[in-house]
């Protein structure tokens, strides 16, 4: 059974907050990543916490999105061992 508060079912009031962490982590790495991945890490990320307190959201969501978002730049920079680049 699926979540009631899957990213597409997300409460109207979760929508700015969620918009502004996308803006925000797209100034960050929009160099890096486009800004669809960007909204897909940031909506998983809302979905993977749901549980703690509706206050502490905004703030949790992004820093985990945040947090998975510099692993992808990283990963994309520096190739796995063994792997031939290009």
């Amino acid at each position: 059974m699926a979540r009631k508060d899957t990213p597409a079912r997300m409460p109207l009031h979760d929508d700015r907050w969620i918009v502004d962490a996308v803006h925000r982590l797209d100034l960050e790495f929009g160099g890096a990543l486009g800004q669809a991945d960007i909204a897909q890490v940031v909506s998983l990320s809302r979905a993977d916490l749901d549980g703690p307190h509706p206050a502490a959201m905004p703030e949790l969501v992004e820093r985990l999105a945040r947090q998975r978002l510099l692993q992808r730049v990283a990963a994309a920079v520096v190739p796995a061992v063994g792997v031939p680049v290009g």
